[in-house]
């Protein structure tokens, strides 16, 4: 897996779609979010595809990597088709939904952050979600029009899924705060609190 996993401990399970399912339900419940069946069977079947680096990530010169969200963007606005339009819209949705939700602490080293991809990706879903609202498409129309109404409180979920057994560093503390700052995550609120640090929007936090 990509080093925004490494650090936590390897846990063998039978059934990786079913893994994901029952992380993905928890996490919703604990931080009381609600979506319809549909939607999280979507990104449970999303996590399990991209839990393999092929489809998520593409082979250039320089290695296995993604494209920029940017290029992704412009590609789906410039395609010929409404089809290929709508592919390129629901894969700029998806790779952003998964990378703001697994790979949150990478930004601490990126210059593009996490609310980027949360805004690109709630972007590109709510498009979607409007080509799609007529004929047989409406239903996964719908889908897409909650993840992009719930975008942020999601990938809140999906931090929770990949943070498993992780221990949070002092970096980690800094950069919390930091999403917190940037996107209001009440995950991030209730992690800090929760670690001693009581969250103030003037840039001051106070330890318990």
């Amino acid at each position: 897996m990509p080093d925004g996993l490494s650090a936590q401990r390897v846990v063998p399970v039978a059934n990786l779609r079913e893994f994901f399912k029952d992380e993905l339900h928890g996490a919703l419940e604990k931080q009381h979010v609600e979506v319809e069946d549909q939607t999280e069977h979507y990104v449970v079947n999303l996590l399990t595809l991209f839990s393999r680096a092929e489809a998520l990530y593409e082979n250039t010169p320089q290695g296995a990597r993604t494209k920029p969200l940017v290029v992704m963007l412009s590609e789906a606005l410039e395609a010929p088709t409404r089809d290929e339009r709508n592919r390129g819209l629901q894969r700029l949705g998806d790779v952003s939904l998964f990378i703001a939700g697994f790979f949150a602490r990478s930004f601490a080293r990126k210059l593009i952050d996490i609310d980027y991809h949360i805004a690109m990706g709630g972007r590109a879903y709510a498009t979607l979600s409007d080509s799609l609202a007529r004929g047989r498409g409406r239903v996964l129309g719908a889908v897409f029009g909650e993840l992009a109404a719930k975008f942020q409180p999601m990938v809140d979920a999906l931090n929770a899924v990949s943070e498993t057994a992780y221990t949070h560093t002092d970096e980690d503390i800094l950069r919390l705060y930091e999403v917190w700052l940037k996107t209001g995550s009440r995950r991030c609120y209730e992690i800090l609190r929760r670690l001693g640090v009581e969250p103030a929007p003037g840039g001051v936090s106070i330890a318990h």
